[in-house]
């Protein structure tokens, strides 16, 4: 197999993922981001959303702070250190596949 291929499978399943992908792209631009907000920006339902925040932040890469606006909950989700630092480098990784296959 090709080094480029094989480079593939070295990328972060977690955050590969397309929904976890768009999530942690999203919160890596701000400092932190509301469910709904995030759940609007992505187009995912409540529950997917929340089973892909669980899975992120199982992981360590988000932060998920559940708090209330006068008497709403309200869910409030941040990019960790260590989500920013893997976000980051799955970037790097994917941008050397793309520079040796294209």
């Amino acid at each position: 197999m090709d080094e480029g291929l094989r480079s593939l499978t070295d990328l972060d399943r977690v955050i590969h993922e397309p929904a976890r992908l768009l999530i942690v792209t999203i919160l890596s631009t701000v400092e932190s981001a509301d469910f709904l907000f995030l759940q609007r920006e992505t187009g995912l339902t409540k529950g997917n959303l929340s089973a892909h925040l669980t899975k992120l932040e199982g992981a360590g890469y988000v932060e998920i702070t559940k708090t209330f606006k006068g008497k709403l909950p309200l869910t409030i989700c941040k990019l960790t250190k260590p989500g920013l630092k893997a976000f980051n480098s799955y970037r790097q990784q994917l941008a050397k596949f793309i520079d040796k296959t294209g």
